[in-house]
């Protein structure tokens, strides 16, 4: 066996048990679930519930995008473009995370350009993507989390806007390194913003590719995460 037949195994190997874990979660998270609803009202709604709601969900989060980055890897993550209403996809994808809005105090809102409707893009890689951004920004904003979507030279931007205090000003000087991969002189392995530049890559049309992009500011002061569509 070669080095690369070898290296082939072993992430084989890492890519299932990472599928066993995420099945262990999926049963934690229902066990949890279940349990909750047994409880009182009032026993339901503690920053110790918000704790583990937010992790599972982060988890779950991480091992999505593991298994997707191994199924990039070996050209097994087919695309399915197709048109979405940008209404109902936002309006979902804020859906799922809003017991943890709720449980933090956080505000979440959602725009979108009436003369931007629809949008062209594979519905469940997109969602992964915007699932773990979002997630970044409830673990940063204070209050507010903003997602917007617009339209910039006939591309489709979907912008997470938090109220937090924005990422560090070295993170955004060398995102090209983050959305490559491991960045070593942070120790971060930047898994989120590679994850979701790969994503973004994937969707070409008309000789332009997806992007990701990271800022401070905008509308809430806070961090801005940029998601470009063909």
């Amino acid at each position: 066996m070669n080095d690369s037949e070898q290296a082939l195994d072993f992430s084989t190997v890492i890519a299932s048990t990472v599928h066993d874990m995420k099945n262990s979660l999926t049963l934690l998270m229902q066990a949890h679930t279940q349990w909750l609803e047994r409880l009182p009202e009032p026993d339901r709604q503690t920053s110790e519930q918000g704790v583990m709601e937010f992790e599972f969900a982060h988890l779950n989060g991480l091992l999505v995008q593991l298994l997707g980055l191994y199924k990039l890897g070996v050209n097994q993550l087919p695309l399915h473009p197709a048109y979405h209403e940008l209404d109902d996809f936002i309006e979902a994808q804020l859906a799922g995370h809003q017991d943890v809005f709720r449980s933090r105090g956080i505000m979440a809102t959602y725009e979108v350009d009436p003369l931007s409707p629809l949008g062209f893009f594979d519905r469940e890689l997109i969602a992964s993507v915007l699932d773990n951004m979002i997630n970044n920004a409830i673990r940063h904003a204070r209050q507010t989390v903003l997602i917007s979507v617009s339209d910039e030279a006939g591309q489709l931007v979907l912008t997470i806007n938090d109220d937090g205090e924005g990422y560090p000003p070295e993170m955004i000087e060398r995102q090209a390194e983050y959305v490559q991969g491991i960045n070593h002189s942070s120790g971060s392995t930047g898994l989120g913003l590679y994850f979701a530049a790969r994503i973004a890559g994937l969707h070409q049309r008309g000789g332009l590719s997806g992007r990701t992009e990271i800022a401070n500011g905008g509308v809430l002061g806070g961090g801005v995460f940029r998601l470009y569509l063909p």
